[in-house]
């Protein structure tokens, strides 16, 4: 182990101190920052991915389907906003849109590209790298609801991911955090050789942050 490993701790001595330092009056939300080795300006360097979390994250997810075959399926699943060309109507008026996640059948893509410019800036463009687009609309919503997380770098090459709250367990914390680096790790683009993940630290909402051993 070299000097600068020495500072950093396991995911379990991190979560523990996380939690000791976390002093705010709300539960707050244990968060993994990733550094990655990318260029973020390269297309082919761009990572986006989708991490299942065994145990949720404990942030309730506001849904926006986009369908004209599966209203009914998106409604009855729980998505909170559903509507076809209707919704892209409105969307399109209003400028804006309350959802933390848009999911989409195919066939309404093409209409999408209408509102991209109120649905890009958000991150709510549905894109079936993050299995946003697809026919099966209800294991879709169900599986955001149960805990699926869309992830992807920023400008500056690195992902930024809730993992959970402090009131939650240390061990579904743990497994919640094995989940989501082994999901990072397969996203690892082709032409990025050498090291991917430069360094990871865990931080509460408020609270100190500190490097983690992977």
């Amino acid at each position: 182990m070299n000097e600068a490993d020495e500072k950093k701790l396991s995911i379990a001595e991190a979560i523990a101190e996380v939690k000791k330092t976390a002093s705010a009056k709300f539960d707050e939300s244990v968060e993994v920052h990733f550094r990655l080795d990318i260029d973020p300006k390269k297309s082919d360097q761009q990572v986006r991915g989708v991490a299942e979390f065994p145990h949720g994250t404990g942030k309730s997810v506001k849904i926006a389907v986009f369908t004209t075959t599966a209203k009914n399926e998106a409604e009855t699943a729980g998505a909170e906003l559903v509507g076809g060309e209707e919704l892209v109507d409105k969307i399109k008026s209003s400028g804006k849109i309350e959802a933390d996640v848009a999911i989409a059948t195919p066939e309404m893509m093409p209409r999408l590209a209408t509102i991209a410019k109120i649905l890009g800036p958000k991150g709510l463009m549905p894109n079936p790298k993050s299995q946003t687009v697809t026919q099966k609309i209800k294991e879709a919503v169900e599986s955001l609801k149960k805990g699926r997380a869309d992830f992807k770098n920023d400008n500056s090459g690195n992902i930024h991911q809730v993992i959970g709250k402090v009131s939650f367990d240390d061990a579904k914390l743990k497994e919640n955090f094995k989940v989501l680096l082994e999901a990072v790790r397969k996203t690892k683009p082709e032409s990025v050789k050498g090291k991917f993940i430069k360094n990871i630290s865990v931080c509460s909402t408020m609270g100190k942050s500190f490097q983690v051993i992977f």
